[in-house]
């Protein structure tokens, strides 16, 4: 039997990590950090204004698939798990940063035209970053519109809480600071911090790291591009 990894992602993005851990062998539990909710809008979205959408998230374009039918505008990804997501609604105009806001930010401003019209923002109503405020010295204008709500968990599965007491987890994965966040104030709350002496943290980026910092890991490891697949290839490392 393989080592026991957490996963922390939402229910809606975690498939094709869980099943990249059985394929490298290793057991899993899950305990979402965010629940994702996508909430019927007052009034239909009309897209025809814009130049193109950005999405910052894959739920971003789930949620834009319950608004819109149009898949013909080009799609600015912040990243290939968001644009293979994209690629499974239909849209075929697909760009994809390397990761992060900021990659997507100048992505942006190398291939769109600012005078060409705006940019349709589907988000949710916390992000990890402002990418209209980022792009808005540029010339360009985002309309960011709150179109999935993603809220933070109360509580650890039990069999969750079970597994950390027992020392039985090797590593904890995070992919977003948020998500992050919300697992330590779930550790300080169940007083599990002494728990996590024998466990690693394996996070996506430095911003992802920074909100793990103040509990005690046996390793905390950063992926060295924000993707999937190096943050699974860290977690190879601690074997």
């Amino acid at each position: 039997m393989g080592p026991l990894v957490l996963n922390t992602r939402p229910d809606t993005d975690s498939a094709d990590l869980l099943a990249a851990l059985d394929e490298r062998g290793y057991r899993h539990l899950s305990a979402p950090m965010l629940g994702i909710t996508f909430p019927q809008p007052d009034t239909p979205i009309d897209i025809a204004a814009y130049q193109g959408v950005v999405f910052t998230s894959a739920n971003g374009v789930r949620a834009f698939a319950k608004l819109s039918d149009d898949r013909l505008l080009p799609a600015y990804c912040v990243g290939d798990a968001t644009a293979r997501t994209c690629a499974e609604y239909g849209f075929n105009d697909v760009h994809s940063a390397n990761g992060d806001i900021h990659d997507l930010a100048a992505l942006i401003r190398k291939i769109v035209d600012p005078a060409r019209g705006p940019l349709f923002h589907p988000a949710a109503r916390k992000t990890a970053g402002d990418l209209g405020q980022m792009l808005l010295a540029d010339g360009y204008s985002v309309d960011r519109q709150t179109v999935y709500e993603a809220n933070e968990s109360s509580t650890f599965p039990e069999e969750v809480i079970e597994a950390l007491r027992g020392h039985h987890v090797e590593a904890v994965l995070f992919f977003s600071p948020r998500t992050a966040e919300t697992f330590v104030k779930l550790v300080h709350s169940y007083k599990l911090e002494r728990d996590l002496a024998g466990t690693s943290a394996i996070c996506l980026s430095p911003a992802v790291q920074s909100k793990i910092s103040d509990l005690t890991w046996h390793r905390t490891r950063v992926a060295s591009q924000p993707t999937q697949e190096y943050l699974l290839s860290e977690l190879g490392s601690l074997s």
